[in-house]
């Protein structure tokens, strides 16, 4: 059974780097037609390739935050292909924006992280009806869990779960399915960025897969991208309305298992 994305035409927003990047490299390598609507520029950097080896995409740079970039957007690519049979809502940052924060910030935190995914999803809304396409939204675990000091990425995150099943039974009757992959600690880029910003990131590097059961490390952008890839695809031809963890149990599974480890219960 063949995944059926050739020729797909697939917006992924934040496909400069990270997650997006690799959902993008995957589309790429699967002859479907991706489109990279980020507010970075392509710049050769952001691939970490050489000029001859990046393929050539089609790339959209646009400020989701503001609805006129995207409607154009959104419109630029219907002028150019007449159809739309997949979204990726990608884009967000980690912002640290918690219950100290200012109301603005917070408001900011909010438009940053989940508004902009009702806009692509409204807009693209006749384009996949047309295609009977598929909508991906990125999630994340800490809206399942908590992580402290992050009240907007988690309202945003639980609002994004939340739509997911909600535009499920919106679209259900028009054959667009709706899904989301949930993450939990991936090494990107920005998290790397992170990491860096304690006194030893190697020791807080430690703390955290200390606590992710399968195999005590963190989940790779590609891991992520390939669940994307599956949700897209006809293999996921009757999954609607779904969250589909990619964490190495960290999430669900109990914590005491970094400790139950070290006893083999087999022998």
């Amino acid at each position: 059974m063949e995944l059926a994305l050739k020729d797909k035409v697939i917006l992924v927003t934040g496909g400069a780097a990270g997650i997006g990047q690799e959902i993008v490299k995957k589309l790429h390598a699967l002859e479907a037609i991706p489109i990279v609507v980020d507010r970075v520029e392509k710049v050769e950097a952001k691939w970490g390739q050489d000029s001859s080896t990046i393929p050539e995409l089609q790339w959209i740079t646009a400020d989701l935050v503001a609805e006129d970039q995207c409607r154009k957007a959104v419109s630029q690519i219907i002028d150019q292909f007449g159809r739309i049979d997949g979204l990726v809502n990608n884009a967000g940052v980690n912002d640290g924006v918690g219950l100290t924060s200012s109301l603005d910030q917070f408001r900011s935190s909010i438009e940053a992280n989940l508004i902009h995914y009702f806009t692509m999803a409204h807009l693209c809304l006749e384009a996949l009806k047309k295609s009977k396409g598929t909508i991906v939204n990125i999630g994340s675990k800490v809206s399942f869990t908590g992580q402290g000091c992050t009240s907007g990425y988690a309202a945003s995150k639980g609002g994004i779960t939340s739509l997911t099943r909600e535009w499920a039974v919106d679209l259900a009757a028009f054959g667009v399915r709706v899904n989301a992959v949930i993450p939990g600690e991936v090494m990107t880029p920005m998290y790397d960025h992170w990491l860096r910003s304690f006194k030893s990131p190697q020791d807080k590097l430690q703390a955290i897969t200390s606590n992710i059961p399968l195999e005590n490390r963190l989940t790779t952008s590609a891991e992520v991208a390939t669940s994307v890839i599956f949700l897209l695809s006809q293999w996921s031809s009757h999954t609607t309305g779904q969250f589909l963890f990619v964490d190495g149990g960290y999430t669900h599974l109990d914590r005491a298992l970094s400790t139950i480890h070290t006893h083999n219960f087999f022998e």
